[in-house]
């Protein structure tokens, strides 16, 4: 479906619009102000966080032409949800959702946000959303911690900066793996590594590079052991060696962030209140600079979250 052109009566906001043939799939245009249902809140929006995926989304050409994507924003509720439910007016707040941040103002339900707390900016706040709960849910899912050997690969980006902190909060040996280390070991990793050749064996990867590096911790995997497979940002196919899936039982999980987000954001957002937890932003500028932060980002120059200041 292709968005209607918007008439002069009408009211507009500013936003990144999906536009097939551009360097990075975005233009800055103008489109209609959302409406909310009477769960959301109107929120303006102050910073969003660009995700690898979601850049790679809007290039795609499936993409709706004209349509505002985007999953993290941060700012402040201008008007509160109608049926009474959520954050007042004024409120500062993060928020998730399945589109729709790149732009002024946001319409979002009030299960999809948190309250920020005082002493984290909503710049900051910004850059939790996808990836820090990607990470604490991936974690989560692959059982108890406590004294295991977790790998991440693709430590250095957002999702993996996170992991490498919770995995280590929750008392595992954290094994990180990036061509781009530097800041790892202060997170939290006990090994930080450029490849899997001296690894020893694994209970727990959380695998956001998928092609030969997921064969290889596959291979790593111990009994009862599970990958966590998130993202595929080398862009290769994996190929398992015959019966190499044959064996002591193990797990190899697809892994689907979910929805109903404001518990664990508002978990999240506490941590880094309390400086238990870091948020690396490797790229930050006006949201006048999509196309280079877009750049920086599928050209994986980006260590942990890059956040765009909304004019």
């Amino acid at each position: 479906m292709v968005h209607r052109p918007i008439t002069a009566r009408e009211v507009v906001m500013r936003a990144l619009l999906i536009t097939p043939g551009t360097a990075s799939g975005l233009s800055l245009g103008d489109t209609l102000d959302p409406v909310p249902a009477a769960n959301e809140v109107l929120v303006d929006v102050e910073h969003v966080s660009l995700n690898y995926g979601e850049i790679g989304f809007a290039r795609a050409p499936e993409a709706e032409r004209g349509a505002v994507h985007g999953w993290d924003a941060a700012g402040v509720v201008a008007r509160a949800a109608a049926d009474g439910s959520g954050p007042a007016v004024g409120s500062r707040v993060v928020t998730f959702g399945g589109g729709g941040a790149w732009a002024q103002l946001r319409a979002v339900p009030v299960g999809e946000l948190a309250v920020v707390p005082d002493d984290v900016s909503l710049a900051v706040a910004s850059a939790v959303p996808v990836a820090g709960v990607t990470a604490l849910r991936a974690l989560r899912r692959s059982g108890p911690l406590l004294g295991r050997r977790v790998l991440v690969t693709g430590a250095s980006g957002g999702v993996g900066r996170f992991a490498v902190q919770l995995a280590a909060r929750g008392g595992a040996h954290v094994v990180a793996v990036s061509g781009r280390g530097a800041g790892l070991a202060e997170l939290g990793a006990h090994e930080v590594v450029s490849s899997l050749d001296d690894v020893g064996p694994l209970d727990v990867v959380i695998d956001n590079v998928g092609g030969p590096q997921l064969v290889r911790a596959w291979e790593l995997l111990e009994p009862g052991g599970v990958v966590q497979s998130i993202g595929w940002t080398s862009g290769e196919p994996a190929v398992f060696q015959p019966y190499s899936t044959v064996g002591p039982a193990k797990s190899l999980t697809a892994f689907q962030m979910g929805s109903d987000l404001s518990a664990d954001l508002e978990y999240l957002t506490s941590l880094i209140a309390a400086g238990a937890l870091t948020v690396d932003i490797g790229w930050r500028g006006s949201w006048l600079r999509y196309d280079e932060a877009a750049e920086a980002l599928l050209g994986r120059e980006v260590t942990g979250k890059a956040v765009l200041d909304v004019e």
